[in-house]
């Protein structure tokens, strides 16, 4: 897989022109939801290289994160013109990056494409990497490609843009690298005030938080080693997350993420010896800042059925954990029966209730 350029923008218009001149093509296309057109849009549409680009705009949301959704670009490509030289721009959060990096991805068997993403989420996470792909049959990511954008260009100015819960949901991503990297990240996340926040100190953990997962993909860009560290906090997220669309209560990837983590702390604590007191603090922080999933008991065999289909389980019928000793300290491939995992989802109901 080819290596992607990040770059942290100090300004953006000449960020970009120098990013879509790298690119020969014949038309430029510019992918939003119908919030980014409305907000970030006339940012980019400005900027000189820009003026020619067609525009293409889909729902708001990860309800929109679907194959009615690819087709539908996959149509305005056509419609409008594009060929295997045309270039895309996403520009939006991790559901326009997601979704239209896979258009780009299998549009005429792939044409280039540079993300700009507008959400703390997708700065961090689902813009870097080089993973596309949309929801199916209530699934997360279920379809999708490894296929790198060409450039991904990070400018925290769209950040004032955000509200609290949005900022939230790309934080917990944050505080997963952040867990899986070393003491002294993880602790400096944990102090950030999220009711006042510093954006030039967020702008500096955004950095150090690209560079904790560029780092990881590039020892291995295809998720058979050590990238699944960056599933911490992902086999019960997802099922959360699943879960909540299920139950028509979507909730933010970012919280199911957060909520995600609380289980997979636990069993890190009670499986390979994660820290008692650092449990807590992560624990702490994310119960004051994400509140919590409602469920009960009656819903464990649901949610441990959502768990059995995601994409990191190596044998049928058996969940897949990445799991943590200590800050820093990664164990892959880790496994739990039946009964412990609902046993964290006892610790969870107990702890966040």
């Amino acid at each position: 897989m080819s290596k992607q350029e990040v770059i942290i923008c100090r300004n953006l218009e000449e960020d970009l022109e120098k990013a879509v001149s790298q690119h020969t093509h014949d038309r430029l296309f510019v992918l939003t939801d119908e919030h980014t057109a409305r907000c970030c849009l006339p940012l980019v549409a400005r900027i000189p290289c820009m003026k020619d680009a067609v525009c293409i705009c889909i729902g708001v949301g990860d309800v929109h994160k679907n194959l009615e959704s690819l087709a539908y670009v996959w149509g305005q490509l056509s419609e409008k013109g594009a060929t295997r030289h045309s270039l895309l721009v996403n520009l939006g959060g991790g559901m326009v990056t997601d979704l239209g990096g896979f258009a780009a991805a299998t549009f005429k068997r792939g044409i280039a494409y540079i993300n700009v993403p507008t959400t703390l989420l997708s700065m961090v996470d689902a813009a870097v990497g080089g993973k596309t792909g949309i929801n199916f049959n209530d699934l997360k990511n279920e379809v999708g490609a490894f296929a790198p954008a060409g450039q991904v260009l990070i400018d925290c100015g769209f950040l004032r843009t955000l509200d609290r819960e949005n900022i939230l949901s790309g934080y917990a991503e944050m505080l997963k690298h952040g867990l899986i990297s070393d003491t002294a990240h993880w602790s400096e996340l944990l102090s950030l005030d999220m009711e006042h926040i510093d954006y030039a100190l967020l702008q500096r953990l955004v950095a150090r938080s690209v560079q904790v997962k560029e780092d990881v993909v590039a020892q291995d860009p295809f998720e058979r080693g050590i990238r699944k560290a960056l599933n911490f906090g992902h086999t019960v997220g997802h099922a959360f997350e699943s879960f909540a669309m299920k139950t028509e209560h979507p909730v933010l990837h970012g919280y199911a993420v957060a909520w995600g983590m609380v289980c997979e702390l636990y069993l890190s604590h009670i499986q390979t010896g994660f820290p008692s007191d650092k449990l807590h603090q992560t624990v702490r922080f994310i119960k004051e800042n994400y509140g919590r999933i409602g469920f009960t008991c009656r819903d464990y065999d649901t949610l441990y059925e959502l768990m059995k289909h995601d994409k990191k389980n190596v044998a049928a019928g058996v969940v897949n954990f990445t799991l943590l000793a200590d800050v820093g300290d990664i164990r892959i491939n880790q496994t739990a029966p039946q009964e412990t995992v609902y046993e964290l989802f006892d610790f969870y109901s107990e702890t966040m209730g």
